[in-house]
């Protein structure tokens, strides 16, 4: 997984959402944040500057809430983990096609980004892995 500019996030590679909304999620993220198979997802917003989303676990939010206050964190909608897999709720603003950038946001969820510096960055580097 690699860092694209000195200081910047870690990044896992690109997803393409799916027609049915569905998207994978790199399966190193899938053990580092320990996400399962029928568990709940939860859907945050990503930031102004990168757009996108972050998913996450409602036993990986209980750290967030912790941190920041319990309610200071907005969902965008939920949904359950397929295998390395996860299906976008109509709440979320992305359409199929769009290409969202993974990256390991926090220690509280993984981020898809999908445009600002970051994203502009990894377009240059065609070594990126795309999963599918």
């Amino acid at each position: 997984m690699p860092r694209l500019v000195k200081g910047a996030k870690w990044t896992y590679g690109w997803i393409i959402v799916s027609p049915d909304r569905e998207i994978a999620i790199p399966p190193q993220a899938w053990c580092e944040f320990g996400f399962h198979a029928g568990d709940e997802a939860l859907f945050l917003p990503g930031s102004r500057r990168s757009g996108g989303f972050t998913v996450s676990t409602p036993a990986l939010m209980i750290t967030m809430n912790e941190r920041l206050g319990a309610g200071a964190l907005r969902t965008l909608g939920r949904g359950r983990f397929g295998v390395e897999r996860v299906i976008i709720p109509p709440e979320v603003d992305v359409r199929p096609g769009d290409r969202l950038l993974t990256v390991r946001g926090s220690r509280t969820g993984l981020g898809f980004i999908a445009q600002g510096p970051i994203y502009e960055e990894a377009l240059k580097h065609p070594e990126l892995e795309a999963f599918e």
